[in-house]
């Protein structure tokens, strides 16, 4: 029987970490439990290379320690494992009831769910807010890269690009979720969008040499930001109509996520949510520039003096 082991990388040591805890030990499976709290100030990377190098599992199995696993989780992880033999990791995602914070924070996290729940099937990512890897292929991997990512970046996403690179395979199975306790401000997105996913995604792309189209990189993703870039530029140059072209290309493109919102959150929170979305769109298009910048500095630190 494939064995489990689960690591909360704690070391900011939050609020929502007995929630997370408690739902671990909630769950219908049984699984080894590493929660790595100290010391204070380890980067989340190198927390959860430390509880890798704990573990005894077969499978590593990474909880953010704001996500509060559903009871299932295990044991669907278990079994895609069980299941698939030659399966080298499987990640899930968020579910649609965030409990943290207002506005905000329901539209970020309920456009995590609806870009995962749309993206199951193979995938060339990983993520580690929930995702499992086996520990062999994980160590030798060289896990997260904790130099390259000091601070909670796209590190799951560049193991996933380097596992996948190495032969392995990687599943996005939406039906393996957790509640998202985390309470995002405006502020906190953009800055998250921009400086910890965007510029470092982007650099990531052109240091490999390949373009993702992974999760919110798909081609709806793209032609949002674009219909989001030139109805703002044609506010800019007064051009009404043709701003109302690039919301109507916005709002059929997206429908089903704002049909999610409305749902979940009332009409309010879902008009609300168009003027997010495209905050969250005009801020992965200001990263472009400023990834390819990173990417050129950091080509121009490698080279010989």
């Amino acid at each position: 029987m494939i064995s489990l082991s689960v690591v909360v990388p704690a070391t900011d040591r939050p609020a929502t970490l007995s929630r997370c805890t408690a739902a671990i030990g909630r769950a219908d499976d049984p699984a080894e439990v590493i929660v790595v709290d100290g010391p204070r100030g380890l980067s989340a990377c190198a927390a959860r290379n430390t509880g890798a190098r704990r573990a005894r599992g077969d499978v590593l199995v990474f909880v953010d320690a704001d996500v509060e696993i559903h009871p299932d989780a295990l044991a669907r992880i278990r079994a895609v494992f069980t299941e698939r033999p030659g399966l080298t990791a499987v990640f899930g995602s968020y579910d649609d009831a965030p409990s943290g914070g207002g506005t905000v924070a329901a539209f970020r996290n309920l456009l995590h769910h609806h870009v995962h729940q749309g993206a199951g099937g193979a995938a060339e990512t990983f993520w580690s807010g929930l995702g499992a890897v086996r520990r062999d292929a994980f160590l030798a991997a060289g896990g997260f890269d904790a130099e390259r990512f000091p601070h909670p970046s796209v590190e799951d996403v560049e193991l996933g690009a380097r596992l996948v690179a190495g032969g392995a395979s990687i599943v996005c199975d939406p039906t393996i979720q957790g509640t998202h306790l985390k309470a995002w401000t405006l502020r906190n997105m953009v800055f998250t969008d921009f400086a910890r996913r965007g510029v470092p995604w982007v650099a990531l792309q052109l240091r490999s040499g390949r373009a993702s189209t992974a999760l919110n990189l798909g081609w709806r993703h793209r032609l949002s930001a674009a219909a989001c870039a030139l109805g703002t530029l044609a506010l800019l140059v007064r051009r009404p109509r043709a701003a109302a072209a690039g919301l109507l290309v916005l709002l059929g493109l997206n429908r089903d996520f704002y049909a999610l919102l409305a749902r979940r959150r009332g009409p309010r929170e879902a008009v609300l949510g168009v003027g997010l979305h495209a905050v969250h769109h005009l801020t992965a298009v200001a990263a472009v520039p400023a990834g390819v910048l990173a990417h050129v500095r950091e080509r121009r630190r490698g080279e010989p003096g």
